[in-house]
């Protein structure tokens, strides 16, 4: 099997976490064909897959200087693409989107090897619309996507985003007992990606006074140097009376405590990338998100209105967030245990525990072995 993708860490997980479950399944020999320098290089050497880069273009929708640099790059890449599919000759091509897909899932079209594209977002992104034309299969992560492909050549499965296995038997002793927090107090988890989010940590800090009596707050604020805020928050906290400094934790980077800090969460505060949603809706996770304004043609806020518009979730404008609204909105569901069983109830509706399996079922469907019913649309 190739695996072909990168580019966010968005693009990567669902490959390494079905790679786990097909690893289980039978052995398999994959290579992965990413870019050079993206971070799924890295991401196939902690897998333990041979890694080949290719060149690369961004796709976009616009006109700039670099656009005529990448439309040279893209049809060498199909061409490097098509040399390595030639040697290696795969049973299928697994790719998850971003513009480093699509070369070598046209490469697989040309040599009539069987591929599979991955959308982990609500709005069908740019390569996979492109993929849609060329491979064979192409999986949805929610159901109202599909109308976006309609009439390219791509079957449309919906699998759902996989989401890392440990994520669902966190212990949240250890996040308590890391952090100091009081089992018997609610615990907020602040996230705005793993670079931060500049909005909801400025928002976070200036609430502090007023949140803290509420809540205990475990806020990952990326490294300080992509954003600068970590030392501003930890200034913030040592302003706090001793009390209230020991309900707040502030982090740059969140590691192997994640599972245990969902588990202890009573509600998330976050952006509302692919990868989070999924794990939010899929662990049943009140939450507040706050997109990441414009986001990929504003792919952010259509993720959150999955479970926003079914009341999984509260959607939270970053040009509506103000420290007085974010205590509102805390305030609101700590205040209703009712209402957030609810919000439990619906994202847990929204998500698929078993993203990875039903991805595997449809890679190994093109490779010539069985799918269940429930992967077919």
């Amino acid at each position: 099997m190739v695996i072909a993708g990168g580019g966010t860490g968005g693009h990567v997980q669902p490959a390494v976490a079905t790679l786990e479950v097909l690893r289980r399944r039978l052995p398999i020999e994959p290579l992965w064909i990413g870019s050079t320098g993206g971070i799924e290089a890295e991401a196939a050497h902690r897998a333990g897959v041979p890694f080949q880069a290719i060149p690369t273009g961004k796709l976009r929708r616009y006109l700039s200087l670099r656009t005529a640099v990448d439309a040279v790059r893209v049809p060498l890449g199909v061409l490097a693409a098509l040399r390595i599919l030639r040697r290696v000759r795969p049973d299928v091509v697994f790719a998850t989107g971003g513009f480093v897909s699509v070369p070598t899932v046209v490469a697989a079209r040309v040599l009539g090897i069987p591929s599979l594209s991955h959308e982990q977002t609500a709005i069908v992104g740019l390569a996979n619309r492109i993929n849609a034309r060329f491979c064979n299969v192409l999986a949805l992560t929610y159901d109202s996507s599909a109308a976006m492909v309609a009439g390219s050549r791509a079957r449309t499965v919906v699998t759902g985003n996989p989401i890392r296995p440990n994520l669902l038997d966190g212990d949240p002793e250890t996040v308590r007992d890391a952090f100091g927090f009081d089992p018997a107090a609610p615990l907020i988890y602040v996230t705005g990606g793993a670079l931060g989010a500049q909005a909801i940590n400025n928002a976070v800090r200036e609430a502090l006074p007023d949140l803290l009596p509420l809540t205990q707050v475990l806020h990952q604020c990326g490294p300080a140097e992509a954003n600068g805020d970590y030392p501003r928050l930890l200034a913030a906290r040592a302003a706090l009376p001793q009390d209230l400094q020991a309900r707040y934790a502030v982090v740059e980077r969140i590691g192997d405590e994640l599972p245990g800090i969902y588990a202890a969460a009573t509600a998330v505060v976050s952006r509302a990338g692919a990868g989070t949603v999924a794990e939010i809706a899929t662990l049943g996770k009140p939450a507040i998100l706050i997109p990441l304004p414009g986001a990929g043609g504003d792919e952010q806020t259509r993720n959150a209105r999955v479970l926003a518009d079914n009341g999984a979730a509260v959607l939270l404008p970053q040009s509506e967030l103000t420290p007085e609204r974010l205590v509102a909105e805390v305030r609101s569901l700590l205040d209703d245990p009712a209402r957030r069983a609810r919000m439990s109830e619906r994202a847990r509706a929204h998500g698929h525990a078993d993203a990875a399996e039903r991805l595997a079922d449809a890679i190994l469907d093109l490779a010539g072995r069985p799918v269940p019913e429930y992967a077919r649309t």
